[in-house]
């Protein structure tokens, strides 16, 4: 894949910024291999994601930034310029169930997803030895009503040790302390086992089955402090029918569970994520 500058910009609509950035790039000789739009009309909010061969403009990140500094300005953006030949660093956070980590881990292993796995940090020690198998450090960092506070720091450290970007919950059966939600806004994702907004919590598949419901789904979405309410990324369902018991769901679930995680996270790897208020704007291949 060819080395790409990922502009990404947010900021109140307005005529003219789609030619404006348009003509700095093309002044400069760079060349757009991907360009997404998005307004949101009622709030007049514009969002943009360009993709720009790096070699068009002589590999030079920093004075891009430099030069783009004034037009930022000028329309008052949140903005950032990644490289994509500096991948994001991924802590993976697990808890006993492996569905979701084993399909990241392999996904990795396979040069699948885009990012960079720096370690996996789990509540229990029973998934170790595959973890290790990939050559990924493994940390064990028990969990208790009591420890709590010391485990999430103990935590918070080791995130800090390896420059992580993003951390996953790849079903990670514990709650976030609101301070690192806060930390790391925009930068944790859980996948629930449920179709959100429905079945909040725990035993979601239980609920659903009690409900008796003809889809099931799993939600990729950024961790905030209020559970399971964060900006959704990523949705996927599966029918059902009544003679489907919990297991079954459950069977199913696991399924869904690992396409949707590996699709959310592959879009905010990819910069294809832009946070707006509670919701998200997914521009997605």
């Amino acid at each position: 894949m060819s080395r790409v500058f990922r502009l990404i910009i947010s900021c109140p609509d307005q005529v003219g910024i789609v030619a404006k950035v348009s003509a700095f790039i093309a002044e400069r000789g760079g060349s757009i291999v991907e360009a997404n739009h998005h307004t949101e009309v009622n709030e007049r909010w514009f969002f943009m994601r360009h993709e720009i061969l790096a070699t068009s403009l002589g590999n030079d990140l920093p004075a891009f930034k430099e030069a783009f500094e004034p037009i930022a300005k000028q329309f008052n953006m949140e903005w950032q310029l990644n490289d994509s030949d500096k991948p994001k660093r991924i802590a993976l956070f697990a808890s006993k169930e492996s569905h979701c980590l084993a399909d990241l881990l392999y996904r990795w292993h396979e040069q699948d997803l885009p990012g960079e796995v720096a370690c996996v940090i789990a509540n229990h020690d029973d998934l170790r030895s595959m973890v290790e198998w990939y050559q990924v450090p493994f940390y064990h960092v028990p969990v208790s009503r009591d420890t709590k506070p010391e485990a999430f720091a103990k935590t918070e450290q080791i995130i800090e040790q390896h420059e992580v970007d993003v951390v996953v919950l790849a079903r990670y059966m514990q709650i976030i302390p609101p301070n690192m939600c806060r930390d790391y806004a925009g930068r944790v994702i859980n996948i629930h086992h449920s179709f959100l907004p429905s079945f909040v919590g725990a035993k979601p598949y239980h609920q659903a089955y009690e409900r008796g419901v003809k889809l099931i789904g799993a939600t990729c979405h950024y961790v905030t402090e209020e559970l399971d309410a964060g900006p959704i990324i990523e949705q996927e369902v599966i029918r059902v029918n009544h003679a489907k018991n919990i297991d079954d769901l459950k069977r199913l679930g696991r399924d869904v569970e690992k396409i949707t995680l590996a699709r959310g996270l592959r879009n905010h790897l990819e910069d294809r994520v832009l946070i707006h208020g509670n919701k998200t704007i997914v521009f997605d291949l």
